[in-house]
């Protein structure tokens, strides 16, 4: 699902100046324009409302922004500015906004600006330095109403640091818009008794938005019913570029396994599904060869951004989705078991895994029985790749607030537990025993969700736009 993302821009100043010092509205327009230039170089929908001087422009840039449903306002504080002329455009907005304080130079040049024999040139020069002067009103007037914002402070170029925290709002920005319009999909009904992973539906879309459609399992396997022929063969075409296939993997189970994933390919497309969850016993016979053949497909439309987690954990599918719309992937997983003598943890899970973020290619094994689970055919067995990774888990709190919890680690090379399922050696920076301890203590479900990269800084921006609190256990080690 491609983001719909749209940003709002605007600079501000105050109209008084203009006459009294020449050049100074071109000038701080000059300086909007490279703003915008490296904005777009982020992301190419930018609504420019161009430089905001009057209470009357400032209602015009708050319809222009509320017309084209802006996600997220950029206000360049370009000099001083009323804060009166600020205030209609960012509240009809409706968005958050990220105040750039962004100076021109590294200084003012003290001897060149001293040596100047006119002094209103002089203030001219002063004025186009001082975007940090009209910044705490700003903020006090934001604070008092109500409007939700954020500061980035430094300089308007040559500063790389700057534009990477610009960079990572809007990437936040993108996920945030992705997950108010993702469908996800929610087959079948939670596993019996597995209290942790229950959760309020309400909830999710009072943080996320979006649509939860809840569907029938007898409907995939209706949909499985009809899948033809030729369906099946694509799929299997599919298995053998994507898996290493073990030569122990019978016929029959490669087919079975390709004519579910078949059919589900065609209920993403009825309901146009972004994310799935899902869990069947499969009390009769046609349910449970369905849903003893769904590891395979799963992973496929894991891989292809439309993450799948086993179990009906809803939560879980939510922080899937969130990881691999960062494009970091985004792949189900649980605590395996403690090596004490290496200090990692080993971690992962039965059923689906995101491919794409496999060490080598994932092998596709035949068990003769689903642990905790009815039925027996075909499972993927990966290793995530050894490097960075971070860990997510959507947690419900005992108020019943959601939150984000986080953990930057290593996926690293050793030994693991080749039984079929996803498998992965992790490291902390804390420690192993400690990360335990800290990442149990916020009462996440047993479940989390497993990405390439570190970007707890992204998720943090990302919590601030949803408004929901971010936990970071650990960050990554000092490189």
């Amino acid at each position: 699902m491609q983001s719909k993302l749209k940003l709002g821009l605007f600079a501000i100043g105050l109209k008084t100046y203009w006459n009294q010092f020449d050049g100074l509205k071109s000038r701080l327009e000059g300086y909007l324009g490279v703003v915008e230039g490296k904005i777009k170089a982020l992301h190419p929908q930018v609504i420019n409302a161009g430089l905001i001087d009057t209470v009357d422009k400032s209602f015009e840039a708050g319809s222009l922004f509320r017309r084209n449903e802006v996600d997220l306002v950029f206000l360049y504080i370009s000099t001083y500015a009323l804060s009166s002329t600020v205030l209609p455009a960012v509240q009809a907005a409706q968005a958050p906004v990220i105040l750039l304080n962004l100076s021109p130079e590294k200084a003012i040049d003290y001897d060149t600006f001293n040596a100047m024999q006119d002094r209103t040139r002089m203030t001219g020069e002063w004025l186009a330095y001082s975007s940090a002067c009209p910044v705490p009103e700003l903020i006090n007037v934001f604070k008092r109403i109500g409007i939700r914002y954020h500061q980035v402070t430094g300089l308007l170029e040559d500063d790389p640091l700057v534009w990477q925290e610009v960079s990572e709002w809007i990437d936040a920005a993108k996920v945030k818009n992705v997950m108010f319009y993702n469908r996800l999909g929610c087959i079948g009904n939670y596993y019996n008794g597995m209290l942790d992973i229950y959760t309020d539906l309400t909830r999710q879309y009072k943080y996320f938005g979006g649509h939860i459609e809840l569907i029938e399992p007898d409907e995939l396997t209706s949909i499985r019913n009809s899948v033809t022929q030729t369906e099946i063969n694509r799929q299997e075409l599919l298995f053998e570029t994507h898996f290493d296939i073990e030569l122990d993997c019978l016929k029959s189970e490669l087919t079975r396994a390709a004519k579910t994933s078949a059919a589900l390919e065609k209920l993403v497309r009825k309901y146009k599904l972004g994310a799935i969850a899902y869990y069947c016993k499969g009390s009769d016979s046609n349910n449970e060869d369905t849903f003893a053949s769904v590891i395979l497909g799963n992973s496929l439309l894991t891989a292809n951004n439309i993450p799948v987690a086993g179990e009906y954990d809803i939560k879980n599918a939510q922080a899937m989705k969130i990881l691999d719309s960062f494009g970091i992937g985004g792949s189900f997983t649980e605590y395996y078991a403690m090596d004490y003598q290496d200090d990692v943890i080993l971690m992962g899970h039965d059923g689906p895994g995101h491919i794409l973020i496999a060490d080598g290619k994932p092998k596709v094994k035949p068990l003769q029985v689903y642990h905790g689970k009815v039925g027996k055919g075909l499972s993927v067995e990966m290793v995530v790749k050894h490097g960075p990774v971070t860990m997510l888990s959507v947690i419900e709190q005992a108020d019943g607030t959601l939150a984000l919890l986080v953990a930057e680690g290593t996926s690293v090379a050793g030994k693991i537990l080749k039984i079929g399922n996803t498998n992965s050696r992790y490291k902390f920076s804390i420690g192993a025993k400690r990360f335990l301890e800290s990442w149990n203590s916020h009462g996440p479900a047993h479940h989390c969700a497993v990405g390439i990269g570190h970007i707890s800084d992204k998720l943090k921006k990302l919590g601030a736009l949803l408004d929901m609190e971010v936990i970071i256990v650990c960050r990554s080690f000092i490189e």
